[in-house]
């Protein structure tokens, strides 16, 4: 028995006329998709972020769609910046007309660590959030001055 009479179409798999195969990519796409932005990492989501490196420090661009800024905290301990954030929602469909009810909740903990490059200036460490992107800007702390001093040379 032939095999290829059984594929819809007489088109061999693979093929952009193969609806199997056209199916196929399309559910690849959609969980590419699904899970684009957000890693998951011993239990903690991952957001994309973008950190570069400028004369005046490091600057860090998170997505935390859907988070408002009480849900984030920003902690700086020596050289390491913590990015936490609390993500939950709840949503809820009724109908009595066909007796059905759905609850549907997600919760989870966004969680990034940075090691800094260098030593910040702990005062001048800014944040804003606007349209589910937290903007972080760490400047370089100024080297301390230190006086300079004449050092006598002892001889014989």
């Amino acid at each position: 028995m032939d095999l290829k009479s059984l594929i819809p179409f007489a088109v061999g798999a693979g093929s952009d006329r193969d609806p199997f195969a056209l199916m196929r990519r399309e559910m690849e796409r959609m969980f590419e998709d699904w899970g684009r932005g957000v890693t998951v990492a011993s239990g903690f989501l991952s957001p994309k972020v973008d950190v570069s490196e400028t004369e005046a420090g490091l600057e860090i661009h998170a997505e935390l769609p859907g988070l408002e800024p009480k849900d984030i905290d920003l902690e700086l301990d020596g050289d390491v910046l913590t990015l936490k954030a609390e993500t939950g929602s709840v949503r809820e469909e009724k109908d009595e007309k066909r007796k059905y009810h759905l609850v549907e909740r997600s919760k989870g903990t966004y969680l990034r660590r940075f090691q800094l490059p260098f030593a910040a200036d702990e005062a001048g460490i800014t944040a804003s959030f606007d349209k589910g992107v937290l903007t972080v800007k760490v400047p370089r702390a100024q080297p301390a001055e230190r006086p300079s001093r004449k050092i006598s040379i002892s001889g014989s």
